[in-house]
């Protein structure tokens, strides 16, 4: 615990149950604001160029087909120790 929070918290008892109550009232708002806050939506575009583009001219199934057989054979070659 940092030395500010203990002299904060070491504060916070010399007050009188109703202050504390306050203090508690205020920590609780200022939590539920912080989480009832909406993430911001995405939008698809802003996602544009993140991530590389895999198929360089490549058919969409042809890439699929291909990087599934190749996942079997990665996963084939773990099963039998080779890797």
């Amino acid at each position: 615990m940092s030395p500010s929070l203990e002299k904060l918290l070491s504060e916070i008892e010399q007050l009188t149950p109703e202050e504390q109550l306050t203090v508690m009232g205020h920590l609780v708002e200022r939590v539920k604001k912080y989480i009832n806050q909406a993430p911001p939506k995405s939008k698809w575009s802003d996602l544009k160029g993140m991530a590389p583009y895999l198929l360089l001219g490549e058919d969409a199934q042809e890439w699929v087909s291909r990087t599934r057989q190749e996942g079997d054979e990665h996963r084939e070659q773990l099963l039998r120790g080779e890797e």
